[in-house]
């Protein structure tokens, strides 16, 4: 089955890069935006927020961002701010997001990709921190 799937990634994050992996073991090779170096127009980050049925606070990163010295952390902020913010730092958008014909989804953990891929995995999947996520029959474990 020919799919057409998305992830907006960070090559320097462990969980974007597992996803990216889980996406590859079940033969998919997906369209990697490195969303850093290209940030989605305000109007797609919008739509995918919509499709994923999230919030613009619950994409927020606050990781290693600045998310606290923008003061983001304020609840009285209405989603127009928090869209520019992460409109103006990027780094702001957490990751992975990852689009398929059967959805959007914030990929927190990894292996949430999975409920978003209909091709089965290929095999045994181990993420980088070496916990077992697809047995070597394609079935995911827990």
């Amino acid at each position: 089955m020919a799919m057409d799937v998305i992830i907006y990634h960070n090559p320097e994050c462990g969980t974007s890069r597992n996803a990216l992996a889980m996406i590859r073991n079940a033969g998919i090779e997906p369209h990697v935006i490195e969303y850093l170096k290209t940030p989605p127009a305000r109007a797609l980050l919008v739509q995918l927020l919509d499709r994923a049925g999230l919030a613009p606070r619950e994409l927020l990163r606050e990781k290693g961002t600045p998310y606290a010295e923008l003061g983001l952390d304020d609840p009285a902020l209405e989603d127009a701010a928090l869209l520019d913010a992460m409109e103006a730092h990027p780094v702001l958008i957490n990751r992975p997001l990852v689009v398929t014909p059967l959805g959007v989804a914030l990929c927190r953990p990894s292996e949430r990709v999975l409920e978003l891929l209909p091709n089965a995995q290929q095999g045994a999947f181990a993420k980088e921190d070496g916990e077992q996520v697809v047995d070597a029959d394609g079935r995911r474990i827990g």
